[in-house]
């Protein structure tokens, strides 16, 4: 007869634990939630400018990913990339339903981060001009680049939240740059 689930899966990191606890006992889920709802919000809120909005979205993410739970895989990512993209997915549906313009919560870090990426000398004039360039993008480059610069991601687990492979979104972001960079030499 088995053990506990640390004892049948030592393999499995400590938050894939948790996961195979709540897919066996649903109550085992709120683990999960503790643990990632506020960095959840956060990511939400940065896309959304609203507090009250994020945090529905917040509970329809959670409350998705403990109907879907049965169907998450340990992949070698954190579980929070699959809430991320659950995230991302209800985000993106929601401005297609809305028409809303979206927002994008920037810092001057992440700014100098994709001047210094575009080798552009940093002056309030040029984060202007690349801020226009960035409306230009349609909304699924500007995530990319969201996570990148601004929300300090590694290429892996963006491409994990995406459900594509870390070279392909590599080059999404490096052609993203000379996209922008075209843009900004032509004003």
């Amino acid at each position: 007869m088995p053990g506990t689930i640390e004892e049948t899966a030592p393999h499995l990191s400590a938050d894939d634990q948790m996961v195979l606890a709540a897919q066996a006992d649903r109550s085992q889920f709120a683990a999960l939630y503790t643990k990632y709802h506020d960095q959840l919000a956060r990511f939400i809120y940065q896309r959304m400018g609203s507090r009250e909005e994020a945090l529905d979205m917040t509970q329809q993410v959670f409350l998705q990913a403990m109907i879907a739970l049965d169907r998450y895989e340990p992949r070698g990512f954190p579980f929070s990339s699959w809430l991320y993209r659950i995230a991302l997915n209800e985000i993106n549906t929601r401005y297609r339903k809305t028409k809303n313009q979206r927002t994008i919560n920037i810092d001057d870090a992440g700014m100098v981060g994709m001047m210094d990426e575009l080798q552009e000398p940093y002056s309030e004039e040029r984060e202007e001009m690349l801020l226009a360039a960035m409306q230009h993008l349609e909304e699924d480059d500007v995530q990319v680049l969201e996570m990148r610069f601004f929300e300090k991601r590694p290429f892996k687990e963006i491409a994990e939240i995406r459900d594509s492979n870390e070279s392909a979104v590599k080059m999404k972001v490096y052609r993203l740059l000379d996209k922008l960079k075209g843009i900004m030499d032509r004003k």
